[in-house]
């Protein structure tokens, strides 16, 4: 067979070929092994993955409340299936007054001005309109206690975490450049050494374009490939607003609707098994106390499939 080396383009965050290689011809038993034994990485079935999930946001309000403290979430894109965890709390009558809940990022425009809670399209409103609202009035908290980014609180965000006595639990999963929240490895904001870069704190991010591409594809963006309706930056968390954090969860389970397509599969391997860098953001978790959690379609092994074509 004719041999064809080539470099990888110029505009990928990661390029280390030889790592690449390693990581796309891991097994499904190399997978879920890791060296620290407390980052945990679990395969699981496709359509189990969001009830373990939605099942541990209530198992821990439910906790929380009779233990008579607060519960604190750090929370990724809130999509409309939050409404069966509040579905859940709701049916259970589980007073909510003690938890608190924080969105991991928000979108911004091109000058750095964060989105208002207002925009339909945002995150902060997503997790208002999805969740907290769909509570029962007399069983929410009060609304001062679902946090989103703001121009004026971009600066304390990780200070506001601090201030209600820290969060218990962050729920990741890696965006198609590896980036953790929109910590992204090609950002001007985040071209720090790895020291430098773990103390980094919250603040406003340039997306990748493969983000943008990525996040074209969402349902709230017309899942068209429109890149013109997804905005420039993005106001996010750092990685020391993650370590900081008491636990995290980490997902791997997106798939093109369903389908075994998947750009997250090697993005995944690369997260859990590549080299610890700002050039993976979502490598950072191998460091910490993670539970992970990887979908049969993400697990599938990285091979050549001619008949699906496009």
């Amino acid at each position: 067979m004719t041999t064809f080396d080539y470099e990888p383009s110029q505009c990928i965050p990661f390029r280390d070929k030889r790592v690449i290689e390693r990581c796309r011809r891991l097994t499904r038993a190399q997978l879920v092994r890791h060296p620290n034994p407390d980052f945990r990485i679990q395969i699981v079935k496709n359509n189990a993955l969001t009830f373990m999930w939605f099942s541990d946001i209530v198992g821990r309000i439910v906790r929380a409340r009779d233990e008579g403290r607060k519960c604190v979430f750090l929370l990724p894109n809130p999509w409309p299936g939050y409404k069966h965890v509040a579905r859940l709390l709701n049916s259970m009558r589980v007073d909510c007054r003690h938890v608190w809940a924080f969105a991991m990022d928000e979108y911004a425009d091109q000058d750095g001005h964060v989105a208002p809670d207002s925009w339909e399209w945002g995150f902060t409103h997503a997790m208002v309109n999805f969740f907290w609202s769909e509570l029962d009035a007399k069983l929410r908290p009060p609304r001062k206690q679902f946090i989103g980014f703001t121009d004026r609180n971009l600066g304390v965000y990780g200070k506001l975490m601090e201030d209600v006595g820290g969060v218990d639990v962050a729920y990741f999963g890696p965006g198609w450049t590896g980036h953790l929240a929109f910590i992204e490895p090609d950002a001007p904001e985040f071209d720090l050494p790895l020291k430098e870069w773990k103390q980094a704190k919250a603040r406003i991010c340039t997306l990748s374009p493969f983000t943008l591409a990525q996040n074209s594809l969402h349902g709230c963006f017309g899942v068209s490939g429109d890149l013109a309706r997804v905005p420039p930056k993005a106001a996010t968390i750092g990685p020391a607003e993650a370590i900081a954090c008491r636990h995290r969860w980490d997902m791997h389970s997106i798939s093109i609707q369903g389908s075994v397509a998947s750009w997250q599969r090697l993005t995944t391997r690369l997260c859990l098994h590549g080299p610890v860098t700002p050039r993976i953001p979502g490598s950072l978790l191998q460091t910490l106390r993670t539970d992970v959690y990887v979908s049969e379609t993400a697990a599938r092994p990285i091979e050549q499939t001619w008949d699906l074509g496009y």
